[in-house]
C-alpha cells in the first residue's frame, strides 16, 4: 500500500521535528538510509506489509535494522510509525521526506541515464548546465543502461531530455517515411 497522501503527511511531520530540533541534515541521511533499505530488500517489504506480523516483530525488525545507524529523532520516529501500522509506507515517507528537505534547501534532483559509464568531468558538466537551467543546486543520480544503444536521457523537475540513438532513429525512420513527391490529387 503506497499512499501518496500518508507519505507527504508523515514526511512533513518529520521535517517539522527535524526542524524544531536543528537536525534536519542529519534526519535526510537518515531517510536516504532508510529509503535505501526499503528499496533493496524485497523481503523486507512483504515483511512489513503483511498484516499477520505482530507490530512487536515489526519494531524488533526496525531496532535491529537501524539503531545505532540513525539519529534518536529518526529512530523514535521509525518507532512510531512501527507503532501507527505504516511500516509498508517507510520508503514512500522516505523518499517524500527527501522531497521535502531539497525543495527547503533549493536543491533538484536529476536522473542522468547513459549507454557507457562517463568521467566526474561530464558530470560536472551535466550538473552546471541544470544549474543554470533551474538556478538551484543539483543533486546528480548518474546510472548506467546498457540496454541504452547510445546516447543519453536526463530528467529533472518534470522535464526529461532524450539523446538516445534510439529516439533519433525513430525519428529520421518517420520522417522518411513520408513521400513528399507523391500527388495530394
Amino acid at each position: 500500500m503506497n499512499n501518496y497522501r500518508i507519505n507527504i503527511n508523515y514526511a512533513k511531520a518529520l521535517f517539522i521535528l527535524a526542524g524544531d530540533l536543528g537536525m534536519q541534515d542529519a534526519v535526510a541521511e537518515d531517510m536516504r538510509l532508510v529509503g535505501k533499505v526499503c528499496a533493496e530488500n524485497h523481503v523486507l517489504n512483504v515483511f512489513f506489509s503483511n498484516p499477520t506480523v505482530k507490530e512487536s516483530k515489526k519494531q524488533a525488525v526496525v531496532e535491529a535494522l537501524f539503531r545505532g545507524k540513525v539519529s534518536e529523532p529518526a529512530m523514535v520516529f521509525l518507532a512510531f510509525v512501527v507503532r501507527r501500522n505504516r511500516t509498508v509506507n517507510l520508503r514512500g515517507i522516505s523518499n517524500a521526506y527527501l522531497d521535502i528537505y531539497r525543495e527547503s534547501r533549493g536543491i533538484v534532483k536529476a536522473d542522468f541515464v547513459t549507454a557507457i559509464e562517463v568521467n566526474a568531468e561530464t558530470e560536472q558538466t551535466v550538473r552546471d548546465m541544470v544549474s543554470r537551467h533551474t538556478g538551484k543546486h543539483v543533486e546528480l543520480n548518474a546510472t548506467v543502461d546498457d540496454r541504452m544503444l547510445g546516447g543519453f536521457t536526463m530528467s529533472f523537475d518534470n522535464n526529461m531530455y532524450d539523446a538516445r540513438l534510439r529516439t533519433k532513429i525513430q525519428k529520421l525512420r518517420k520522417e522518411y517515411s513520408k513521400n513528399i513527391y507523391e500527388s495530394k490529387l
